[in-house]
Formats: structure tokens, C-alpha cells, sequence
């Protein structure tokens, strides 16, 4: 048997990291490189962190219906190659700025006193939130075409494992970018960052255009290993027997029809209140560090803590070989070990909610403690992804996956715009929260949340899908 389909994922883990290190840019160079020269508050880089995960979560839901209409091969394309030129052009918002304003330099941006650095403040923002715009709309389409392509390209009990992998480049992207993006910006300035950075997505491009192929039309793909990826051939509710939905192969579920089905509600809940986790730690965690400790993002100091923390994270690859191993030796139906693995997942994140009071001793502390909270998360992720490809036919799984990215789009603005003024105003207030001041308090109610967010979103996708059934829309 070949084995072309791990080149496949081999591909989407790239994507994924590329997407995840243009993603993490500003995040990692905002608080030391740009906020000094733009004057921007905790809010203003809530605001615009938020924005773009609301535009990233209207994004998917269009983006996985456009992907289940052109097809995974054009879809990637037209996704990577937004995002792409999206992260490059955050690093012209300075020229754009000053330009703006009538200024002729950028010292005279940081140089500004009095309320002119509110106008400068106001304005730098509206140019990177329509760059972020740009971003989100283009990475929106990543995760949907992704699943799509593990659910061309892999069987039913391979999902999880395929996805892990691909899915653990978020978590390589967020490794690499604190070790390179940093010093690019200390030394090449952070437009350079943005630039190098967004230029990697267009080398994989060109990748992709000779790479991809469907597994019935590539010739990389014998029969035996087409035979394995074609295997799922029981019948279930709303299926026939070959795996298409009844009714004949290309048949579609109408869109408004899948907000009918309690299956589309159940992931809904299990993304909507677990995904602003990761996007607050992955928006986040420099500015706590900077914040709580004094360490900007260049200091190597730093640096390794961030790496460190993302390194501890790739324990979710185990995550998602973890359902394969129940199912291999209980012979368990694919969703029952899913949610017997995910509920395991749960766990780990309880401990968040004794990072801040362990930090207090030291900083090594919230960030192992973080670290397993975010290894637990990509787990449950990868997990959550396969079921919506496990419950819906593989004609929609593009458009369930955009819902599922929707509402974890709309949890990570939440999170993010509330995070940005509730730090501003426990700073300003020195406001207090079980035996913390200021921003530390702020903080610690975030993690509190973290802590408990992803036992919520398993009992509500226990609740709308108790057992497996299968979609069925005749």
C-alpha cells in the first residue's frame, strides 16, 4: 500500500503552521515593538485581536461552503493566498499612519504628547484592523478545507490521528514564531516581520498547485491504499452504504437546514465555549509575561518561556491517537471513544486555575500549567473537528466545519475584546480578585474561565448527541 496521504498531511500541517506564525506576528510584537509607537492601550489591541476573530468567524461559516462548492484544491489556494497577502500588508500601516496624519517620519509618531497620541492611536488601529480583516477572511478557510481534505484522504478511525497532526501545526507555528519573530523585529524592525514572515505562505502555494490531487484521480495512490481510505463502508442513518448521503453522490444539505440537526448544536456549544481559551493564550500569553513579570518579548528570557510552553503543547499529538487506541482495543464506535477521550481531555485544563497563585513563587509555574491547558486543547480540537466529519456526510463537512470555526471565531472576540478592557481597568482601578491587584487580578478571572470552559462545552455536545447518529436530511 502507498502511503501518498500522509504526504497530504504532511501539506495541511504546513499550512497550518504558516497560518499560525502569520496569526501570532502582531501578537508577539505589538506590546514592545508597535504599542510604543502608536500608543495603544490593552484595549486598543483587544479591540482590533477581537475584531479580527469576528471577521474570522463570519469568514468560516461562508468559507466552508465556498470550500464544499469549488473543491479543497482551488479553495486552499484562494485561502493561503489572502491570508498571505493580508499579513504582509500589516507591516506598510506605519507609512499609512504617518502618511495619514501628515507626519513625515516615525519618530514623530512616538515623539507625539498630549491628545495627539489618541488620534495616532485611533487611526494606526482602523489601518491594522482592515489588515487583520484581510488576514481573517483568508485563514478562515483553513480549517474547513483541511478536515475536507482528511475526509477525502482518511478513513473514519484515522481522523482524529491525521487531524492531530496537521492540527499540532498551530502548535509548531506558535513554537517557531516566539524564537524568530521577535528578533526580526528587534533587529530588522517589526514591518520586516510581517513581511518574511507572510512571504512563506506563497512558497507553499506552489507546493500545493502540483502536490494535491483527489485520492481516485492521483496517481501517487494505488488501489490498496485507496481501498484503505475507502473503507467505511457501513450504512447509517442518512448514508448509503458506499458512504454518500442517500439521495445520490453530490447531494448537499441545504444550509439553513443545519441549524435543524441537534448534531450541528452540540459542536456548536463544545467550540463556542473551548476555543476562546486557545486564542486568548495564543494573543495573549506574551502580554502576561511583559505584563506580570517584566519581560518583553526579545528578552530570551522570555522567549524560552513562550517555546517552552508551546513545546509542552505538542503532547496533543497523543490526543489524537488517543480515540484510535480505545477504539483498537474496546472496538468502540468512533464518536463513543471520541467522547471518552475528549472527556479525559476536560480535565487537564482545571488546572489553569492554579497558574496565577503558583506564579506568585514563579513564572515557570503558569507556563507548564498552560502549557498542558493548551496540550489538553489541541486535543479536544482535533477530536471536535473529526466528529463533525464523523456525524455530517463528506459533502458538508466543509460547511460544518465553518459553523464549528464560526463559533469559536465568536468566542475568541469575546474573549479577546473583554480581556483588553478588563486589564485596562483593573490597572487604572487596581482592582482586586481573590488576593491579587491590578492586572495580575485581571488576569486570574480569565483563568478561572479557562479553567472550566472546555467540562462546560462536553456536557452540552453529551447533551444534543448522547450516542452516535449520523445526519440524516431526506
Amino acid at each position: 500500500m502507498t502511503n501518498y496521504r500522509w504526504l497530504i498531511c504532511a501539506m495541511l500541517f504546513l499550512a497550518t503552521t504558516i497560518n499560525y506564525m502569520d496569526r501570532q506576528v502582531l501578537s508577539l510584537t505589538w506590546k514592545d515593538f508597535i504599542a510604543p509607537e502608536f500608543h495603544w492601550t490593552d484595549a486598543d489591541y483587544g479591540r482590533i485581536a477581537a475584531i479580527f476573530s469576528i471577521i474570522y468567524a463570519i469568514g468560516n461559516l461562508f468559507s466552508g461552503r465556498f470550500m464544499d462548492w469549488i473543491g479543497t484544491k482551488k479553495g486552499y489556494l484562494w485561502a493561503i493566498g489572502i491570508w498571505s497577502l493580508g499579513a504582509c500588508m500589516h507591516a506598510f500601516c506605519g507609512v499609512a499612519t504617518a502618511q495619514w496624519l501628515g507626519l513625515e517620519s516615525k519618530a514623530e509618531l512616538i515623539n507625539a504628547v498630549g491628545t495627539s497620541t489618541a488620534v495616532i492611536a485611533s487611526v494606526s488601529v482602523w489601518f491594522f484592523i482592515v489588515c487583520r480583516i484581510v488576514l481573517g477572511l483568508g485563514e478562515s478557510g483553513n480549517f474547513p478545507c483541511a478536515i475536507k481534505v482528511t475526509a477525502e484522504y482518511f478513513p473514519k478511525k484515522d481522523r482524529a490521528f491525521s487531524t492531530s497532526i496537521f492540527n499540532s501545526g498551530s502548535t509548531i507555528g506558535a513554537l517557531i514564531a516566539p524564537i524568530c519573530i521577535p528578533l526580526i523585529a528587534k533587529y530588522y524592525g517589526w514591518e520586516m516581520a510581517f513581511i518574511i514572515i507572510g512571504a512563506i505562505g506563497f512558497v507553499w502555494l506552489g507546493l500545493w498547485v502540483f502536490i494535491y490531487k483527489k485520492p481516485e484521480e492521483c496517481k501517487h495512490v494505488n488501489k490498496a491504499e485507496l481501498d484503505y481510505i475507502q473503507q467505511d463502508s457501513e450504512t447509517t442513518a442518512g448514508h448509503s452504504p458506499s458512504g454518500e448521503p442517500e439521495g445520490g453522490k453530490g447531494q448537499s444539505i441545504p444550509f439553513l437546514r443545519f441549524l435543524s440537526f441537534p448534531q450541528t448544536w452540540g459542536i456548536i456549544f463544545a467550540k463556542f465555549f473551548t476555543d476562546g481559551v486557545w486564542w486568548f493564550f495564543l494573543f495573549w500569553i506574551p502580554a502576561y509575561i511583559s505584563d506580570v513579570y517584566g519581560l518583553k518579548a526579545d528578552n530570551p528570557t522570555a522567549m524560552l518561556l513562550i517555546f517552552v510552553l508551546y513545546a509542552i503543547t505538542m503532547l496533543s499529538i497523543y490526543g489524537g491517537k488517543l480515540p484510535t487506541i480505545i477504539i483498537n482495543r474496546t472496538g468502540q464506535h468512533p464518536y463513543d471513544a471520541r467522547l471518552k477521550a475528549m472527556f479525559i481531555f476536560t480535565l487537564f485544563p482545571l488546572l489553569t486555575i492554579f497558574a496565577q497563585p503558583l506564579g506568585s513563587y514563579s513564572y515557570w509555574f503558569p507556563i507548564i500549567l498552560i502549557g498542558l491547558a493548551g496540550a489538553a486543547h489541541q486535543s479536544w480540537s482535533a477530536n471536535l473537528f473529526s466528529v463533525g466529519s464523523d456525524l455530517f456526510p463528506k459533502e458538508a463537512v466543509g460547511t460544518m466545519t465553518g459553523i464549528n470555526g464560526m463559533a469559536g471565531g465568536i468566542s475568541s472576540f469575546l474573549i479577546n475584546w473583554i480581556s483588553g478592557y478588563l486589564f485596562d481597568y483593573a490597572d487604572q482601578t487596581q482592582m482586586h480578585f481573590l488576593g491579587f491587584t491590578g492586572k495580575p487580578a485581571g488576569y486570574f478571572i480569565i483563568f478561572c474561565y479557562c479553567a472550566i470552559a472546555y467540562l462546560l462545552g462536553w456536557i452540552l455536545l453529551k447533551a444534543f448527541v448522547p450516542k452516535y447518529k449520523a445526519v440524516s436530511y431526506k
